[in-house]
């Protein structure tokens, strides 16, 4: 026997041990990488940042809080929001937007709590949960530049002096031609001063005109001078075009 099969233990027809090479540290890693890419862990925490980035570029679903919106949107209706809708592209008179409100549409002036903060943060990073302080849906109905009043005798809605049909609302409040008018006293609630939208701002109102804290809540009292009574939907605080109701499933509908 050789000093090699002597050493090995192996005749000298076997080959030694040290003649099957190790695979190499690439090849186990591409095998680990496989392994780990089909497991389910992988797949969930796909299906998540995927999720995620979706939520935060593209859309998110909304509930809706209040009856403001009747009766195309109900209270606790889910809608999804386009947030790219105005990518490249201006919102125009008669969209409904979710947008932030600033502290003119009464923000409450304390700060959130830290763990508050730290789940708007959240929302606003992964799409998931809260994300402005104090989010609303509304319907633009004039676009920066435009003069905007109400009423015509009949008691329609104004936008550079054309009257304007609005068969979305809903209980708007009252108004009778010659008792209970602009001209009237007391006059209708219906009415607010001429006033033109700022540039970068929006003129929002609510469908349910009477149930509505709106942009021209506060200036349908008697006295109410424009532009100061106003509140805006800025063009940076829009989240986004609503395009849908989601749930519930019997209220189903595009937009």
């Amino acid at each position: 026997m050789s000093d090699l099969a002597a050493e090995t233990g192996a005749d000298a027809g076997t080959p030694a041990p040290e003649s099957v090479s190790a695979a190499p540290p690439s090849s186990r890693f591409r095998r680990g990488l496989r392994r780990f890419t089909s497991s389910a862990w992988f797949q969930l925490l796909l299906a998540v940042v995927v999720t995620g980035l979706v939520l935060s570029f593209v859309a998110k679903p909304y509930q809706v809080p209040s009856g403001s919106m009747q009766q195309t949107l109900e209270i606790g209706d889910r809608v999804l929001v386009n947030r790219l809708a105005y990518d490249g592209a201006d919102p125009g008179r008669g969209d409904v937007i979710v947008f932030d409100a600033d502290e003119s549409w009464g923000v409450p002036a304390a700060q959130d709590p830290p763990w508050k903060a730290a789940l708007r943060w959240i929302g606003e990073v992964t799409g998931f949960g809260p994300s402005g302080p104090h989010t609303l849906v509304k319907r633009i109905v004039a676009t920066p530049g435009q003069k905007v009043e109400c009423c015509t005798a009949d008691g329609r809605l104004i936008v550079d002096g054309v009257p304007v049909d609005e068969p979305y609302v809903y209980q708007d409040f009252p108004f009778q031609a010659g008792s209970l008018d602009c001209t009237t006293t007391p006059r209708s609630t219906r009415c607010f001063p001429a006033v033109t939208v700022p540039a970068q701002s929006y003129l929002v109102l609510g469908d349910h005109r009477s149930n509505s804290a709106d942009g021209a809540f506060r200036c349908r009292v008697p006295g109410a001078r424009a532009p100061g009574c106003f509140r805006w939907a800025h063009r940076d605080e829009i989240v986004g075009r609503v395009v849908a109701t989601l749930w519930p499933i019997s209220r189903w509908r595009g937009f």
